[in-house]
């Protein structure tokens, strides 16, 4: 790497200014893409938290607490949703739309934003900056980060413009008499679906909206886009009538989300059709448009229509599974990603096949790519055991409603069976942890401080313990 930089920066003028570049730029050791990614989303929570605290984004004549403005702004910018306070009473329009800044910032990716300002500002991209921007969106080839910014950029002022639109119209002909009110509650909900971070202006988020497809399905289909991944949106941009042509990353994340949502849609539906409390006493429409809803939310939307309080044990566990699968790489889900809770599953196939390579149709899987996708389910495991643990220390919550809770924070989803609001603090701290390991990734934060710049040169003798 430093001799890529040294290349990348030869010549009269970079000698010229050495002394002056020394002096003022950052210490390798923080510098570092790896790094500087989680070091970038902490700083951002640090501002949001600074801005939150100032009397103008309170409603009301008190000042907003320190612990709420944190929580709030943690949960901004890790796009999760999860929130003390009531979003819509607690904070004033100019605190909801710092809370709308954070969210549209955390989703896209400090970095990939930047990058973005800097495609359409000067048009150019220094080699740290792409770099930097290939660890946040996973982009296999430098070339590819200035396009798939472009890309990015239009893909989300579409999908929030369209979706913007569509609720303003249904807010202002159905619910609402004020069409800037409805504008508001339009653009606020179409940012949060797309970027999937759970935030509503209503207390009981869309319970208000239950069953009404104008409203329901067009969040849904935000929440889905926005969890699929900007490198897939980009690849189906050009190729979606083809998908025999499609990337192996793209065909698991499509088919893979598309499954598990029918998946979850069914146990849902099938576990609350006659729960009163939840779905039963909606129509037949109404229960599927809420069941296609109960299947997408889980895996990271945050969104709801009804009591996750009160559903179904089942369907609780189903949730607790979607959650922590999440959505696509390189998006604005959370949880382990679709793609590798699918590559685990073919590195089972394998094993029990007894073949040496794990194969996805024509295609072959490194060993490497394999030792990442374990080393975050087990990070992820073990995040989420730690996080339940707590929670039920600090709090005195029970297994289940630790679990959830817990399972939501590193998913960064935003669902909660309402107990989030009545955490104490060291409970609250434990969940801001999560979100923010959940959002810049588990071996992404990892690599951030147990990074080493040297490669073995050398192997040691292998001997195989026992297994199993």
């Amino acid at each position: 790497m430093a001799a890529i930089y040294r290349v990348a920066e030869a010549g009269p003028v970079y000698r010229r200014f050495v002394p002056w570049r020394r002096r003022y730029r950052l210490p390798a050791s923080i510098a570092h893409p790896v790094r500087l990614l989680p070091l970038a989303f902490l700083t951002l929570i640090v501002v949001g938290t600074l801005l939150l605290l100032m009397p103008f984004a309170r409603a009301g004549e008190h000042a907003p607490s320190f612990m709420d403005a944190l929580f709030t702004s943690a949960s901004a910018v890790t796009v999760t949703g999860l929130a003390t306070v009531d979003t819509g009473s607690y904070w004033s329009p100019i605190g909801q739309a710092i809370i709308v800044v954070l969210v549209e910032i955390g989703g896209i990716g400090i970095i990939a934003m930047t990058t973005i300002l800097g495609l359409f500002v000067g048009g150019r991209l220094g080699l740290r900056t792409r770099l930097a921007a290939q660890t946040d969106m996973h982009v296999v080839s430098l070339g590819d980060v200035g396009p798939l910014f472009r890309r990015v950029a239009v893909t989300m002022l579409l999908f929030q413009g369209l979706t913007a639109v569509v609720l303003t119209l249904r807010y202002y002909l159905h619910y609402f008499d004020s069409f800037g009110y409805s504008l508001w509650h339009g653009v606020f909900d179409a940012v949060m679906a797309f970027n999937n971070a759970g935030f509503s202006l209503h207390a009981d988020s869309l319970t208000g909206y239950a069953g009404d497809y104008a409203v329901i399905l067009p969040i849904s289909v935000a929440v889905f886009a926005g969890g699929v991944g900007f490198p897939v949106l980009a690849e189906l941009y050009k190729e979606w009538r083809s998908p025999s042509t499609w990337t192996i990353h793209t065909r698991l994340t499509v088919w893979g989300s598309l499954f598990l949502l029918v998946v979850a849609s069914t146990l849902f539906i099938a576990a609350e059709w006659d729960n009163a409390a939840t779905i039963g006493t909606l129509s037949p429409l109404d229960k599927l448009i809420t069941g296609i809803e109960g299947g997408i939310m889980p895996r990271s939307g945050g969104f709801n229509s009804f009591d996750w309080g009160s559903v179904e044990p089942v369907t609780l566990n189903t949730a607790i599974i979607m959650m922590f699968i999440g959505g696509g790489s390189a998006s604005t889900a959370g949880g382990i990603k679709v793609t590798t809770f699918l590559l685990l599953g073919y590195v089972i196939l394998a094993e029990v096949r007894g073949e040496e390579q794990v194969r996805i149709g024509s295609r072959a899987i490194s060993p490497r790519t394999i030792r990442t996708a374990l080393s975050i389910a087990l990070i992820a495991v073990g995040l989420v055991a730690v996080g339940s643990m707590l929670l039920m220390i600090f709090s005195g919550v029970s297994f289940a409603e630790g679990l959830f809770e817990a399972t939501s924070a590193f998913g960064t989803v935003g669902l909660s069976t309402g107990l989030t609001p009545l955490l104490n603090v060291p409970g609250q701290l434990t969940l801001i942890f999560l979100m923010f390991i959940g959002r810049v990734g588990t071996i992404t934060a990892a690599s951030a401080f147990v990074l080493r710049r040297r490669q073995s040169r050398y192997h040691l003798p292998e001997e195989q313990p026992i297994i199993g």
